[in-house]
């Protein structure tokens, strides 16, 4: 995750939505398209307000969210850092456009401010149902990095990362909130520019006529340059060769695919992030994401002083599912925890890579109202 290299900095009185904009503003977003959609049009009303003060900030707002990610895309193709915010709704309709965007590997942030559906569903009550949703809502086989946050500062953090990693693995990257996470309003700390390590996508150092858009590479991440400078770039949704050219030769679709796989697979170390709290002698662990994260840590923490030996993993990447942090709590621990705002989408993942180690325990809102620590509470105790 994006760390500042240093304390320093503003404090402001943010919601969570303005502090992603603060976070995308710090990693150098210089493009937003977008369409306002509950709960997440303060995203879209903050870089409205200022994006277009900066030197070099494009701000658009489109007519629906299909045309928000294709100008997103073609953004990101002439070399911006380009970002959207979004909720279920209009989530559903970039889904096209986000298989898009893994083909011809376009560096890109998406926010979606998850509220309650299905349909028009619960649009000012917060839920967690579109987790699945992130990782399979396109379709064919593609491969998908999928954040989250669970308070304002993180919010912050964890869109200078989804930046941050749109750059380095040359992906779309899905920032999942919810709406009591956007619409929390608590004191943080905007760092200074030069105090996060900000990336960039890399460039060829080849000869224009060298040079292969979707070649094979050590990480699997060919240089991107943007579109007019003078490199040959051919741009297709089809299965391509490595100058972009539609392919239906087998060995040339396998290696594309295989390719588009491995560079994020061989780095889930680096792209797999969440919080350790009071596991390491924990025997029953809570595994929470967003702001039920939140409710979890005072329940461990209300857990502990009871003598129940409860801990937290916090959850910061949903996908690549970070199953090595699940697998590490193997010693101690006999049960998870999983509560979460559907009806189960990321207690599936835990069970997945469970493999029978733990007794998995679930709770499940889907009503719009928030799980609160006493709830947990009551779980934890129940030995």
């Amino acid at each position: 995750m994006a760390k500042p290299k240093k304390k320093s900095g503003r404090e402001i009185f943010a919601l969570g939505a303005e502090a992603v904009v603060e976070g995308a503003l710090l990693a150098g977003c210089s493009f937003y398209a977008g369409y306002p959609i509950t709960p997440s049009s303060e995203i879209m009303e903050g870089m409205a307000s200022r994006l277009p003060g900066t030197s070099d900030g494009v701000f658009v707002q489109m007519e629906d969210e299909i045309a928000s990610m294709g100008a997103v895309i073609g953004a990101s193709l002439a070399g911006r850092k380009a970002m959207t915010a979004t909720s279920g709704p209009g989530f559903s309709l970039m889904q096209e456009f986000i298989g898009y965007g893994c083909m011809i590997e376009a560096p890109l942030v998406i926010v979606n401010v998850m509220r309650g559906g299905p349909s028009t569903g619960l649009p000012t009550s917060p839920a967690q149902a579109d987790v699945q949703q992130a990782r399979w809502g396109t379709h064919g086989d593609h491969s998908v990095i999928v954040l989250s946050a669970s308070d304002v500062q993180e919010c912050l953090a964890m869109t200078v990362t989804a930046f941050n990693f749109a750059e380095r693995y040359r992906t779309p990257v899905i920032l999942l909130l919810d709406e009591i996470t956007a619409h929390t309003r608590e004191k943080i700390t905007v760092p200074t520019p030069d105090s996060f390590e900000i990336l960039y996508r890399l460039q060829p150092s080849m000869p224009p006529e060298w040079y292969k858009p979707f070649e094979e590479t050590v990480r699997g991440v060919p240089p991107m340059p943007p579109l007019g400078a003078g490199y040959r770039y051919h741009v297709t949704g089809l299965t391509h060769d490595p100058l972009g050219f539609p392919t239906q030769r087998p060995d040339e679709i396998v290696a594309l695919l295989e390719r588009q796989f491995r560079k994020i697979d061989q780095f889930f170390f680096d792209i797999q992030l969440a919080d350790e709290i009071e596991t390491a002698d924990a025997e029953i662990v809570v595994v929470a994401y967003g702001s039920v994260a939140r409710s979890a840590q005072l329940a461990v923490a209300q857990a502990r002083e009871k003598g129940v030996k409860a801990g937290l993993l916090k959850l910061k990447t949903l996908f690549p599912f970070p199953r090595t942090k699940l697998e590490r709590l193997a010693p101690h621990c006999k049960i998870l925890v999983v509560p979460e705002m559907n009806m189960g989408q990321m207690s599936r993942e835990v069970k997945r890579v469970n493999t029978g180690q733990f007794a998995v325990r679930t709770i499940n809102r889907v009503d719009g109202q928030i799980i609160t620590p006493a709830e947990i509470l009551k779980v934890l105790r129940r030995r």
